[in-house]
Protein backbone atom coordinates (compact mmCIF):
# COMPACT_ATOMS: atom_id res chain seq x y z
CA UNK A 1 0.00 0.00 0.00
CA UNK A 2 1.19 3.51 -0.84
CA UNK A 3 2.68 5.01 2.37
CA UNK A 4 0.99 8.33 1.53
CA UNK A 5 -2.46 6.71 1.65
CA UNK A 6 -4.55 8.01 4.54
CA UNK A 7 -7.43 6.01 5.94
CA UNK A 8 -9.19 8.99 7.55
CA UNK A 9 -11.13 11.18 5.12
CA UNK A 10 -11.78 14.66 6.56
CA UNK A 11 -13.48 17.72 5.05
CA UNK A 12 -11.04 20.31 3.70
CA UNK A 13 -12.45 23.83 3.50
CA UNK A 14 -10.53 26.93 2.44
CA UNK A 15 -11.44 30.38 1.13
CA UNK A 16 -8.01 31.73 0.17
CA UNK A 17 -5.24 30.27 -1.95
CA UNK A 18 -1.63 30.72 -0.82
CA UNK A 19 -1.12 33.45 -3.43
CA UNK A 20 -4.23 35.28 -2.21
CA UNK A 21 -3.02 35.02 1.39
CA UNK A 22 0.27 36.62 0.35
CA UNK A 23 -1.55 39.46 -1.43
CA UNK A 24 -3.53 40.25 1.72
CA UNK A 25 -0.40 39.93 3.85
CA UNK A 26 1.61 42.33 1.65
CA UNK A 27 -1.30 44.81 1.61
CA UNK A 28 -1.38 44.60 5.42
CA UNK A 29 2.34 45.29 5.66
CA UNK A 30 1.91 48.33 3.41
CA UNK A 31 -0.79 49.72 5.71
CA UNK A 32 1.38 49.14 8.79
CA UNK A 33 4.47 50.69 7.18
CA UNK A 34 2.77 53.77 5.65
CA UNK A 35 -0.53 54.49 7.43
CA UNK A 36 0.49 52.97 10.74
CA UNK A 37 -1.56 52.47 13.89
CA UNK A 38 -2.36 54.76 16.81
CA UNK A 39 -0.86 53.55 20.11
CA UNK A 40 -2.21 55.52 23.08
CA UNK A 41 0.19 54.18 25.69
CA UNK A 42 3.57 55.69 26.55
CA UNK A 43 5.25 52.38 27.38
CA UNK A 44 3.92 50.84 24.17
CA UNK A 45 5.28 53.73 22.13
CA UNK A 46 8.70 53.40 23.77
CA UNK A 47 8.87 49.67 23.08
CA UNK A 48 7.90 50.12 19.43
CA UNK A 49 10.26 53.02 18.90
CA UNK A 50 13.10 51.08 20.46
CA UNK A 51 12.43 48.16 18.11
CA UNK A 52 12.83 50.27 14.98
CA UNK A 53 9.35 51.74 14.40
CA UNK A 54 8.82 55.37 13.41
CA UNK A 55 6.55 57.41 15.73
CA UNK A 56 4.74 60.39 14.18
CA UNK A 57 2.51 63.01 15.79
CA UNK A 58 3.17 61.53 19.25
CA UNK A 59 1.01 58.41 18.78
CA UNK A 60 0.98 57.16 15.16
CA UNK A 61 3.39 54.26 14.76
CA UNK A 62 4.66 53.00 11.41
CA UNK A 63 5.81 49.39 11.78
CA UNK A 64 8.33 47.97 9.28
CA UNK A 65 7.39 44.72 7.58
CA UNK A 66 10.47 42.85 8.77
CA UNK A 67 9.48 43.51 12.40
CA UNK A 68 5.93 42.29 11.80
CA UNK A 69 7.21 39.06 10.29
CA UNK A 70 9.77 38.62 13.05
CA UNK A 71 7.02 38.88 15.68
CA UNK A 72 4.76 36.51 13.75
CA UNK A 73 7.54 33.93 13.92
CA UNK A 74 8.19 34.48 17.63
CA UNK A 75 4.52 34.01 18.58
CA UNK A 76 3.94 30.37 19.61
CA UNK A 77 2.07 28.16 17.16
CA UNK A 78 0.68 26.13 20.07
CA UNK A 79 -1.10 27.50 23.13
CA UNK A 80 -1.89 24.79 25.67
CA UNK A 81 -4.77 25.42 28.07
CA UNK A 82 -5.73 23.34 31.10
CA UNK A 83 -8.73 23.07 33.39
CA UNK A 84 -8.68 24.34 36.96
CA UNK A 85 -7.53 20.87 38.16
CA UNK A 86 -4.38 21.06 36.02
CA UNK A 87 -5.65 18.56 33.46
CA UNK A 88 -4.96 19.10 29.77
CA UNK A 89 -8.06 20.61 28.14
CA UNK A 90 -7.30 22.44 24.86
CA UNK A 91 -4.46 22.39 22.34
CA UNK A 92 -4.90 25.60 20.36
CA UNK A 93 -2.96 24.90 17.19
CA UNK A 94 -3.43 23.94 13.56
CA UNK A 95 -7.08 23.30 12.71
CA UNK A 96 -8.15 21.93 16.09
CA UNK A 97 -11.53 23.46 16.94
CA UNK A 98 -12.79 24.13 20.47
CA UNK A 99 -16.18 25.64 21.26
CA UNK A 100 -17.30 27.73 24.21
CA UNK A 101 -19.44 30.54 25.56
CA UNK A 102 -19.16 34.30 25.08
CA UNK A 103 -19.05 37.19 27.53
CA UNK A 104 -20.94 40.19 28.87
CA UNK A 105 -24.50 40.12 27.53
CA UNK A 106 -26.77 42.84 28.90
CA UNK A 107 -29.99 40.80 28.71
CA UNK A 108 -30.88 37.19 29.46
CA UNK A 109 -33.94 35.04 28.82
CA UNK A 110 -35.32 33.77 32.13
CA UNK A 111 -35.89 30.02 31.89
CA UNK A 112 -38.82 30.00 34.30
CA UNK A 113 -40.85 32.92 32.93
CA UNK A 114 -39.59 32.88 29.35
CA UNK A 115 -39.21 36.65 29.55
CA UNK A 116 -36.15 38.70 28.60
CA UNK A 117 -34.76 40.76 31.51
CA UNK A 118 -31.52 42.52 32.56
CA UNK A 119 -28.75 39.99 33.24
CA UNK A 120 -27.90 39.00 36.81
CA UNK A 121 -24.97 37.28 38.49
CA UNK A 122 -27.04 34.10 38.77
CA UNK A 123 -27.08 34.00 34.97
CA UNK A 124 -23.27 33.68 35.01
CA UNK A 125 -23.64 30.79 37.46
CA UNK A 126 -26.31 29.13 35.33
CA UNK A 127 -24.31 29.42 32.11
CA UNK A 128 -21.20 27.97 33.76
CA UNK A 129 -23.13 25.01 35.17
CA UNK A 130 -24.86 24.21 31.88
CA UNK A 131 -21.56 24.47 29.96
CA UNK A 132 -19.82 22.32 32.56
CA UNK A 133 -22.52 19.64 32.11
CA UNK A 134 -22.00 19.22 28.36
CA UNK A 135 -18.77 17.58 27.22
CA UNK A 136 -19.37 19.15 23.80
CA UNK A 137 -18.63 22.61 25.23
CA UNK A 138 -14.90 23.03 25.80
CA UNK A 139 -14.64 26.27 27.77
CA UNK A 140 -16.83 28.65 29.73
CA UNK A 141 -17.33 32.42 29.71
CA UNK A 142 -19.61 34.74 31.64
CA UNK A 143 -22.41 35.10 29.04
CA UNK A 144 -24.01 37.74 31.28
CA UNK A 145 -22.97 41.24 32.31
CA UNK A 146 -24.75 41.30 35.70
CA UNK A 147 -26.74 44.38 36.62
CA UNK A 148 -27.02 43.35 40.29
CA UNK A 149 -23.27 43.69 40.99
CA UNK A 150 -21.34 46.95 41.51
CA UNK A 151 -19.68 47.95 38.25
CA UNK A 152 -16.19 48.04 39.75
CA UNK A 153 -16.54 44.43 40.94
CA UNK A 154 -18.45 43.03 37.98
CA UNK A 155 -15.67 41.13 36.22
CA UNK A 156 -14.23 39.87 39.51
CA UNK A 157 -17.59 38.46 40.61
CA UNK A 158 -18.12 36.97 37.15
CA UNK A 159 -14.81 35.14 37.40
CA UNK A 160 -15.63 33.78 40.87
CA UNK A 161 -19.03 32.56 39.64
CA UNK A 162 -17.39 30.72 36.74
CA UNK A 163 -14.51 29.13 38.64
CA UNK A 164 -16.87 27.94 41.39
CA UNK A 165 -19.32 26.35 38.93
CA UNK A 166 -17.13 24.74 36.28
CA UNK A 167 -13.80 22.95 36.10
CA UNK A 168 -13.37 23.94 32.44
CA UNK A 169 -11.02 26.63 31.08
CA UNK A 170 -12.34 30.18 31.51
CA UNK A 171 -12.46 32.79 28.75
CA UNK A 172 -12.88 36.09 30.59
CA UNK A 173 -12.90 39.86 30.33
CA UNK A 174 -11.73 42.66 32.64
CA UNK A 175 -12.12 46.43 32.68
CA UNK A 176 -8.48 47.25 33.31
CA UNK A 177 -5.28 46.08 34.95
CA UNK A 178 -6.74 46.68 38.44
CA UNK A 179 -9.40 43.99 38.24
CA UNK A 180 -7.32 41.86 35.86
CA UNK A 181 -4.59 41.65 38.53
CA UNK A 182 -7.17 40.62 41.13
CA UNK A 183 -8.50 37.90 38.82
CA UNK A 184 -4.94 36.61 38.36
CA UNK A 185 -4.57 36.54 42.15
CA UNK A 186 -7.78 34.50 42.41
CA UNK A 187 -6.61 32.10 39.71
CA UNK A 188 -3.31 31.67 41.55
CA UNK A 189 -5.19 30.60 44.69
CA UNK A 190 -7.19 28.07 42.70
CA UNK A 191 -4.11 26.28 41.32
CA UNK A 192 -1.83 26.79 44.32
CA UNK A 193 0.76 29.28 43.10
CA UNK A 194 2.00 31.61 40.34
CA UNK A 195 4.37 29.02 38.89
CA UNK A 196 1.54 26.50 38.63
CA UNK A 197 -0.67 29.06 36.88
CA UNK A 198 2.06 29.94 34.37
CA UNK A 199 2.88 26.28 33.74
CA UNK A 200 -0.74 25.16 33.38
CA UNK A 201 -2.98 28.18 32.68
CA UNK A 202 -6.71 27.51 32.88
CA UNK A 203 -7.81 30.98 31.81
CA UNK A 204 -7.63 33.14 28.68
CA UNK A 205 -8.11 36.89 28.85
CA UNK A 206 -10.09 38.57 26.07
CA UNK A 207 -9.22 42.14 25.04
CA UNK A 208 -9.56 44.21 21.89
CA UNK A 209 -7.89 47.11 20.09
CA UNK A 210 -10.26 49.83 18.89
CA UNK A 211 -11.13 49.89 15.22
CA UNK A 212 -9.94 51.45 13.09
CA UNK A 213 -6.21 51.00 13.77
CA UNK A 214 -6.08 52.13 17.41
CA UNK A 215 -4.69 50.55 20.56
CA UNK A 216 -6.20 52.22 23.63
CA UNK A 217 -4.21 52.73 26.85
CA UNK A 218 -6.26 50.15 28.73
CA UNK A 219 -5.99 47.53 25.99
CA UNK A 220 -2.18 47.88 25.77
CA UNK A 221 -1.75 47.70 29.54
CA UNK A 222 -3.81 44.49 29.72
CA UNK A 223 -1.88 43.08 26.76
CA UNK A 224 1.41 43.76 28.55
CA UNK A 225 0.22 42.37 31.90
CA UNK A 226 -0.77 39.08 30.28
CA UNK A 227 2.54 38.95 28.39
CA UNK A 228 4.52 39.57 31.59
CA UNK A 229 2.68 36.81 33.44
CA UNK A 230 2.70 34.45 30.44
CA UNK A 231 -1.08 34.08 30.67
CA UNK A 232 -2.78 33.46 27.30
CA UNK A 233 -4.53 36.49 25.85
CA UNK A 234 -6.97 36.61 22.96
CA UNK A 235 -6.33 40.06 21.48
CA UNK A 236 -8.66 40.43 18.51
CA UNK A 237 -10.23 43.41 16.72
CA UNK A 238 -13.96 43.61 16.12
CA UNK A 239 -14.37 45.53 12.88
CA UNK A 240 -17.73 46.88 11.75
CA UNK A 241 -17.57 46.78 7.96
CA UNK A 242 -18.85 50.01 6.48
CA UNK A 243 -18.45 51.72 9.87
CA UNK A 244 -15.09 51.20 11.57
CA UNK A 245 -13.64 49.36 8.58
CA UNK A 246 -14.05 49.23 4.79
CA UNK A 247 -17.39 47.90 3.57
CA UNK A 248 -15.74 45.30 1.32
CA UNK A 249 -14.72 41.90 2.68
CA UNK A 250 -11.22 42.35 1.21
CA UNK A 251 -10.78 45.81 2.71
CA UNK A 252 -11.96 44.66 6.13
CA UNK A 253 -9.46 41.80 5.98
CA UNK A 254 -6.56 44.19 5.41
CA UNK A 255 -7.66 46.64 8.11
CA UNK A 256 -8.44 43.95 10.68
CA UNK A 257 -5.21 42.15 9.93
CA UNK A 258 -3.21 45.36 10.45
CA UNK A 259 -4.89 45.82 13.84
CA UNK A 260 -4.38 42.19 14.88
CA UNK A 261 -0.77 41.91 13.72
CA UNK A 262 0.21 45.21 15.34
CA UNK A 263 -1.18 43.72 18.56
CA UNK A 264 1.01 40.66 18.03
CA UNK A 265 4.01 42.97 17.56
CA UNK A 266 3.32 44.85 20.81
CA UNK A 267 2.80 41.58 22.70
CA UNK A 268 5.87 39.80 21.37
CA UNK A 269 8.16 42.80 21.83
CA UNK A 270 7.05 42.88 25.45
CA UNK A 271 7.63 39.15 26.03
CA UNK A 272 8.95 37.08 23.15
CA UNK A 273 7.20 33.71 22.94
CA UNK A 274 4.36 34.65 25.32
CA UNK A 275 1.08 32.90 24.42
CA UNK A 276 -1.36 34.84 22.25
CA UNK A 277 -4.48 33.95 20.25
CA UNK A 278 -5.08 36.29 17.32
CA UNK A 279 -7.37 36.80 14.32
CA UNK A 280 -10.35 39.13 14.07
CA UNK A 281 -14.04 39.33 13.27
CA UNK A 282 -15.29 41.56 10.41
CA UNK A 283 -18.90 42.10 11.53
CA UNK A 284 -21.24 43.93 9.16
CA UNK A 285 -22.93 47.28 9.69
CA UNK A 286 -26.32 46.75 8.07
CA UNK A 287 -26.96 49.72 5.79
CA UNK A 288 -30.72 49.24 5.97
CA UNK A 289 -31.24 48.97 9.75
CA UNK A 290 -28.02 50.46 11.18
CA UNK A 291 -27.49 47.36 13.34
CA UNK A 292 -24.37 45.26 13.84
CA UNK A 293 -24.99 41.86 12.27
CA UNK A 294 -23.45 38.94 14.12
CA UNK A 295 -24.52 36.34 11.59
CA UNK A 296 -24.49 37.03 7.87
CA UNK A 297 -22.89 35.69 4.70
CA UNK A 298 -20.16 38.34 4.51
CA UNK A 299 -19.11 37.73 8.12
CA UNK A 300 -18.81 33.98 7.55
CA UNK A 301 -16.76 34.55 4.38
CA UNK A 302 -14.53 37.05 6.15
CA UNK A 303 -13.89 35.06 9.30
CA UNK A 304 -13.17 31.92 7.25
CA UNK A 305 -10.61 33.90 5.28
CA UNK A 306 -9.12 35.08 8.60
CA UNK A 307 -8.70 31.43 9.57
CA UNK A 308 -6.79 30.81 6.34
CA UNK A 309 -4.53 33.78 7.08
CA UNK A 310 -3.67 32.71 10.61
CA UNK A 311 -3.14 29.09 9.63
CA UNK A 312 -0.56 30.52 7.24
CA UNK A 313 0.97 32.55 10.08
CA UNK A 314 0.77 29.50 12.38
CA UNK A 315 -0.74 31.57 15.17
CA UNK A 316 -3.73 30.17 17.11
CA UNK A 317 -6.99 31.65 15.86
CA UNK A 318 -10.00 33.15 17.60
CA UNK A 319 -13.44 32.68 16.05
CA UNK A 320 -17.15 33.01 16.71
CA UNK A 321 -20.10 30.68 16.18
CA UNK A 322 -23.33 29.45 17.71
CA UNK A 323 -24.97 32.85 17.70
CA UNK A 324 -27.86 34.54 15.93
CA UNK A 325 -29.28 37.96 15.15
CA UNK A 326 -32.72 36.61 16.16
CA UNK A 327 -34.10 38.11 19.37
CA UNK A 328 -35.53 34.82 20.63
CA UNK A 329 -34.88 31.09 20.31
CA UNK A 330 -36.75 30.46 17.07
CA UNK A 331 -36.18 28.94 13.63
CA UNK A 332 -33.86 31.81 12.64
CA UNK A 333 -31.76 31.24 15.76
CA UNK A 334 -31.45 27.53 15.07
CA UNK A 335 -30.57 28.05 11.42
CA UNK A 336 -27.93 30.71 12.06
CA UNK A 337 -26.38 28.89 15.01
CA UNK A 338 -26.06 25.67 13.01
CA UNK A 339 -24.56 27.32 9.92
CA UNK A 340 -22.04 29.31 11.95
CA UNK A 341 -20.94 26.33 14.07
CA UNK A 342 -20.45 24.12 11.02
CA UNK A 343 -18.51 26.83 9.17
CA UNK A 344 -16.29 27.51 12.20
CA UNK A 345 -15.55 23.81 12.58
CA UNK A 346 -14.73 23.49 8.89
CA UNK A 347 -12.47 26.56 8.69
CA UNK A 348 -10.40 25.30 11.62
CA UNK A 349 -10.66 28.24 14.00
CA UNK A 350 -9.20 27.17 17.34
CA UNK A 351 -10.97 29.18 20.05
CA UNK A 352 -14.59 29.50 18.93
CA UNK A 353 -16.73 31.53 21.31
CA UNK A 354 -20.20 33.17 21.57
CA UNK A 355 -22.12 29.89 21.75
CA UNK A 356 -25.67 30.74 22.85
CA UNK A 357 -25.68 34.42 21.80
CA UNK A 358 -28.92 35.93 20.52
CA UNK A 359 -30.00 39.45 19.53
CA UNK A 360 -26.83 40.65 17.76
CA UNK A 361 -24.66 39.95 20.79
CA UNK A 362 -26.98 41.52 23.37
CA UNK A 363 -29.08 38.61 24.68
CA UNK A 364 -28.14 35.38 26.43
CA UNK A 365 -30.25 32.23 26.47
CA UNK A 366 -29.49 29.17 28.63
CA UNK A 367 -31.73 27.11 26.35
CA UNK A 368 -29.68 28.26 23.33
CA UNK A 369 -26.55 26.89 25.04
CA UNK A 370 -28.28 23.50 25.27
CA UNK A 371 -29.29 23.69 21.60
CA UNK A 372 -25.75 24.61 20.54
CA UNK A 373 -24.25 21.75 22.57
CA UNK A 374 -26.16 19.33 20.37
CA UNK A 375 -25.17 21.17 17.18
CA UNK A 376 -21.51 21.13 18.29
CA UNK A 377 -21.77 17.37 18.80
CA UNK A 378 -23.02 17.08 15.21
CA UNK A 379 -20.24 19.37 13.91
CA UNK A 380 -17.47 17.50 15.74
CA UNK A 381 -18.74 14.23 14.29
CA UNK A 382 -18.84 15.77 10.80
CA UNK A 383 -15.39 17.37 10.80
CA UNK A 384 -13.71 14.19 12.05
CA UNK A 385 -14.68 12.63 8.70
CA UNK A 386 -14.79 8.88 8.14
CA UNK A 387 -12.42 5.94 7.91
CA UNK A 388 -11.80 4.01 4.69
CA UNK A 389 -9.47 1.33 6.05
CA UNK A 390 -10.08 -2.28 5.04
CA UNK A 391 -12.19 -3.09 8.12
CA UNK A 392 -14.43 -0.07 7.59
CA UNK A 393 -14.94 -0.71 3.86
CA UNK A 394 -16.19 -4.17 4.84
CA UNK A 395 -15.63 -5.99 1.56
CA UNK A 396 -15.72 -9.32 3.39
CA UNK A 397 -19.00 -8.45 5.07
CA UNK A 398 -20.48 -7.37 1.73
CA UNK A 399 -19.45 -10.72 0.26
CA UNK A 400 -20.90 -12.69 3.20
CA UNK A 401 -24.26 -10.88 3.09
CA UNK A 402 -24.42 -10.95 -0.71
CA UNK A 403 -27.20 -9.81 -3.05
CA UNK A 404 -30.61 -9.61 -1.35
CA UNK A 405 -29.24 -10.17 2.16
CA UNK A 406 -29.40 -8.05 5.30
CA UNK A 407 -26.63 -6.32 7.22
CA UNK A 408 -28.80 -5.76 10.29
CA UNK A 409 -27.59 -8.83 12.20
CA UNK A 410 -24.09 -9.02 10.72
CA UNK A 411 -21.17 -8.56 13.12
CA UNK A 412 -19.80 -5.74 10.95
CA UNK A 413 -22.87 -3.67 11.86
CA UNK A 414 -22.59 -4.60 15.54
CA UNK A 415 -18.92 -3.66 15.57
CA UNK A 416 -19.16 -0.24 13.92
CA UNK A 417 -22.63 1.29 14.19
CA UNK A 418 -22.05 3.12 17.49
CA UNK A 419 -18.94 4.95 16.30
CA UNK A 420 -20.18 5.55 12.76
CA UNK A 421 -23.68 6.85 13.47
CA UNK A 422 -24.17 10.17 15.22
CA UNK A 423 -27.07 10.22 17.67
CA UNK A 424 -28.81 13.44 18.73
CA UNK A 425 -29.61 14.30 22.33
CA UNK A 426 -32.75 16.38 21.79
CA UNK A 427 -33.84 16.36 18.14
CA UNK A 428 -36.94 14.40 17.23
CA UNK A 429 -36.42 11.13 15.39
CA UNK A 430 -39.55 9.41 16.69
CA UNK A 431 -42.50 8.51 14.51
CA UNK A 432 -45.39 10.95 14.36
CA UNK A 433 -47.74 9.01 16.65
CA UNK A 434 -45.10 8.70 19.38
CA UNK A 435 -44.29 12.41 19.10
CA UNK A 436 -47.96 13.28 19.47
CA UNK A 437 -48.47 10.92 22.39
CA UNK A 438 -45.56 12.58 24.23
CA UNK A 439 -47.12 16.05 23.94
CA UNK A 440 -46.04 17.25 20.46
CA UNK A 441 -43.22 19.25 22.05
CA UNK A 442 -41.27 21.76 19.99
CA UNK A 443 -37.49 21.73 19.98
CA UNK A 444 -37.46 24.99 21.96
CA UNK A 445 -39.59 23.35 24.66
CA UNK A 446 -37.28 20.32 24.78
CA UNK A 447 -34.04 22.29 25.21
CA UNK A 448 -35.64 24.67 27.71
CA UNK A 449 -36.78 21.71 29.81
CA UNK A 450 -33.27 20.23 29.63
CA UNK A 451 -31.69 23.51 30.77
CA UNK A 452 -34.03 23.63 33.77
CA UNK A 453 -33.30 19.99 34.56
CA UNK A 454 -29.53 20.59 34.53
CA UNK A 455 -29.81 23.56 36.87
CA UNK A 456 -32.09 21.56 39.17
CA UNK A 457 -30.05 18.35 39.36
CA UNK A 458 -26.46 18.85 38.16
CA UNK A 459 -23.79 19.67 40.72
CA UNK A 460 -20.40 20.79 39.35
CA UNK A 461 -17.29 19.65 41.15
CA UNK A 462 -16.79 22.09 44.04
CA UNK A 463 -13.63 23.95 44.90
CA UNK A 464 -11.96 22.99 48.19
CA UNK A 465 -13.13 24.98 51.21
CA UNK A 466 -9.75 26.63 51.72
CA UNK A 467 -9.82 27.94 48.13
CA UNK A 468 -13.37 29.24 48.53
CA UNK A 469 -12.31 31.03 51.70
CA UNK A 470 -9.26 32.52 49.96
CA UNK A 471 -11.39 33.78 47.07
CA UNK A 472 -13.79 35.36 49.52
CA UNK A 473 -10.90 37.14 51.22
CA UNK A 474 -9.53 38.44 47.92
CA UNK A 475 -12.92 39.83 46.93
CA UNK A 476 -13.36 41.47 50.32
CA UNK A 477 -10.03 43.25 49.83
CA UNK A 478 -11.06 44.18 46.30
CA UNK A 479 -14.26 45.75 47.59
CA UNK A 480 -12.18 48.05 49.80
CA UNK A 481 -9.48 48.75 47.21
CA UNK A 482 -11.89 49.49 44.37
CA UNK A 483 -14.54 51.29 46.43
CA UNK A 484 -16.05 54.15 44.41
CA UNK A 485 -13.46 53.56 41.69
CA UNK A 486 -14.66 53.56 38.11
CA UNK A 487 -12.88 50.96 35.99
CA UNK A 488 -12.76 51.45 32.24
CA UNK A 489 -10.73 49.84 29.50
Amino acid sequence: MDSSFKTQCVPDFKILTKDQIKEIHFATLKVLETTGVRVMDKEGLEILSGAGCRVKNDSIVQIPGWLVEECIHSAPSLVSVYNRKGQYAMQLTGSKAYFGLGTDLHNTYDLESGEMRPSQLQDVVNAARIADYFEEIDFVASMALPHDVPTNLSYIEQFRAQVENSVKPIFFTAAGTEDLSIIFEMATEVVGGEDQLTEKPFLIHYAEPTSPLTHSPGAVKKLFLCADKRIPICYTPGILTGGTGPVTVAGSLVTGNAEALSGVVLHQLRAKGAPIISGFGPCRLDMLTGTCLYECTEYRLGISAVADLYHYYEIPIWGTAGMSDAHCLDQQAGTEAAISLLMAGLNGSNLIHDVGYLGQGLIGSPAAIVMCAEIISYVKHFIRGFNISTDFMGVEAIHEVGPGGSFLTHEHTTKFFRQEQWQPMFRNRKDISTWKSEGSKTYREVVTKKALEILDTYEPEPLPDHVLNALGGIIKKAQEALADKHLAA
